[in-house]
């Protein structure tokens, strides 16, 4: 018998730690890319955007400073030729200040070609050589006015009309270009800030836009695990103890708290089936002294018996010692009936999922403890009809959910009283039994703890806190659900609801932690 235990509980147990090592290796054998990685290559693409952005703008700086200085060496060199002009109106009206022209001319000139490069780049090479011209040109008249008066013998007049009207011509066209290229640089410089502004705008934009992508998305990679995570949790606490397999193609963090998770998950099955059987041993030693009291009365008729039929054995007639003999074996089947029972309660099976009618689990549970009612004199009544919707469920784990309400209402009632077990439909995919009794009741401030293990109210050696944690346990994972309603000196109802087998797909007992 105890062989037989072993090698189910054995069995059970290495077929549970099969599916979880299957789904830890599921688990680790990922690829992977932790959280810690993913947010280095979000700071560095931050990173990266805010240099290149930075560099960027920089360089726009840079070349807006490179335009203000070259519109500053134009506007020189516009100054410089309009002093030119100045002084060559002064020449021309009061005959002074020539020199002063062809120096303000060579300074033009020499700003010119400083500048020439970068002019260069942004205006045609007619354009410039156009400039040029025209400024050679009237340097050039400007010297030959000075060269022509520096003569002894004047020019004659319509030479020097002539040479007067060109370098007025010749000096306006180079004022022309001068302030034509002058205004060409203000509206590339005004341009550059203009540009400058909407790049600025456009790179704020487009990094806001880049960091919340990036940022939105790990998010996501982070609160979505969280959430399943917040499932898992639910589900455990709902008794389903199937381990965690992978969802994505990568494993990081979350993976390390997944397999964390599935070690206490098999943690919880061990301690869960530990705590049952405890559960089962402690029923057994609560029944001990009913059926040390059924099994002492057949005892005690056989022992009578033998006695009378060793002194009498001649006295008696042979239809007497038949009858006897009859009532011997007659108390023999019942002390054996006592302990079938007793072992079937203890048998370990391996848990299977069958079609269980619960009004012949409650009378059987009601006939297991009835030694003890008798002894308690408590009366246990089962009012579930024939016809009552079954259920699907482990009969071995269903008939341990009402022995342990049957034997907490007996302990419930030191004077006596009476155990009714009444079922009805709840619903249309569920059906309830409860099983009510007229004890003295739980106090309102308990009941949010009587599902706890090892919470108990009984005196030391009545109770072990056990028996309504595992029976909580046993229904749910039937799917169902188990409620207590109670007033202190009425009594107690503890209400089972369980999906009909009709309704409902079986559950799976591994995945349901059995």
């Amino acid at each position: 018998m105890q062989e037989d235990r072993d090698g189910v509980a054995t069995g059970s147990n290495a077929q549970a730690v099969a599916q979880s090592a299957s789904a830890d290796r599921a688990l680790a054998e990922r690829p992977s890319v932790s959280i810690r990685l993913r947010i280095g290559v979000i700071m560095a693409l931050s990173f990266l955007l805010t240099a290149g952005v930075t560099v960027a703008w920089v360089v726009s700086i840079q070349e807006l400073g490179s335009s203000q200085l070259l519109l500053e060496h134009v506007n020189r060199y516009v100054f410089e030729l309009e002093q030119a002009r100045r002084f060559e109106k002064n020449y021309l009206l009061y005959q002074t200040n020539l020199d002063d022209a062809l120096s303000h001319v060579e300074a033009a000139h020499g700003l010119l070609a400083g500048v020439r490069d970068d002019l260069a780049k942004h205006e045609s090479d007619r354009t410039m050589t156009r400039i040029e011209t025209n400024l050679e040109a009237y340097e050039g008249l400007l010297t030959k006015l000075s060269v022509t008066n520096a003569r002894t013998a004047a020019p004659a007049a319509e030479d020097r009309a002539q040479l007067e009207h060109d370098l007025r011509k010749t000096g306006a066209r180079a004022v022309e270009d001068a302030s034509a290229l002058m205004d060409g640089e203000r509206m590339r410089v005004h341009t550059m800030v203009h540009t400058s502004k909407i790049a600025a705008v456009a790179g704020l934009i487009l990094g806001l836009l880049v960091l919340s992508v990036l940022a939105g998305n790990l998010a996501r990679q982070i609160l979505s695990p969280l959430g399943r995570f917040v499932t898992y949790t639910q589900r455990i606490a709902d008794g389903d103890y199937s381990p965690i397999l992978p969802v994505r193609r990568f494993k990081d963090e979350f993976s390390d708290l997944a397999l964390a998770i599935n070690r206490m998950l098999g943690q919880i099955k061990g301690h869960q089936a530990q705590l049952t059987r405890t559960s089962r041993m402690a029923a057994v030693g609560t029944l001990t002294a009913g059926v040390a009291h059924e099994l002492n009365n057949p005892l005690n008729n056989i022992s009578l018996t033998t006695e009378a039929i060793l002194e009498g054995y001649d006295d008696y007639s042979k239809p007497e010692k038949l009858k006897m003999l009859q009532e011997v074996l007659t108390q023999v089947e019942r002390a054996s009936g006592t302990v079938r029972n007793l072992l079937d309660f203890t048998r370990v099976e391996k848990p299977v999922f069958v079609t269980v009618a619960l009004d012949e689990t409650a009378r059987e549970c009601a006939r297991l403890v009835a030694n003890e009612a008798l002894l308690a004199n408590v009366e246990i009544r089962t009012e579930i009809p024939a016809d009552f919707p079954r259920v699907r469920g482990n009969p071995r784990d269903l008939q341990q959910v009402f022995l342990n309400l049957f034997l907490n209402a007996i302990q419930a009632m030191p004077k006596g009283g009476t155990i009714s077990v009444r079922g009805t439909e709840a619903g249309p995919n569920e059906i309830l039994v409860d099983v009510v009794d007229t004890g003295v009741g739980i106090p309102e401030q308990n009941l949010a703890s009587i599902f706890d293990p090892f919470f108990t109210t009984k005196e030391v050696g009545v109770g072990t806190g056990l028996g309504l944690a595992v029976t909580y346990g046993i229904v749910q994972k039937h799917l169902g659900r188990l409620a207590v309603d109670s007033e202190v000196g009425v009594g107690t109802t503890f209400s089972v609801h369980l999906p009909r087998a009709d309704r409902t797909e079986p559950p799976d007992a591994e995945s349901l932690g059995a």
